[in-house]
């Protein structure tokens, strides 16, 4: 099985390259994207990336820890995320919850949730 770590490795770089392809195969269906401002279906958050509204730029992992119950396995990334946003270049620290589904020792991510943090 793919570590969680490379997984989430994998889609942080497809958000940047709006790789839908790489998105498809390891995002669920049902997933759901939550920002600061809108919740998106995986459909809807390939659909804004392709669209230009959100464009990841850089991606600056600070802290990472796992933890695991049964069939469900949650990653929490602290980062900085340099993005631009319709059009203004942000610059945020977040604490990324990543939540992964495991069924036949195979990992999908079902949900990626953004807080803000205050340094």
């Amino acid at each position: 099985m793919t570590s969680i770590t490379e997984i989430s490795k994998e889609i942080w770089q497809a958000l940047k390259d709006v790789d839908s392809t790489t998105l498809t195969e390891l995002v669920h269906p049902n997933a759901v994207f939550v920002h600061m401002g809108v919740t998106l279906t995986r459909d809807e958050e390939i659909n804004v990336l392709k669209a230009g509204k959100i464009i990841y730029k850089h991606v600056t992992f600070e802290e990472q820890t796992i933890h695991e119950f049964d069939t469900t396995v949650v990653l929490l990334n602290k980062m900085k995320l340099t993005a631009v946003v319709g059009g203004n270049i942000v610059i945020n620290p977040f604490v990324v919850t990543e939540v992964y589904s495991k069924t036949n020792e195979d990992l999908e991510l079902v949900s990626l949730s953004y807080t803000r943090i205050n340094y």
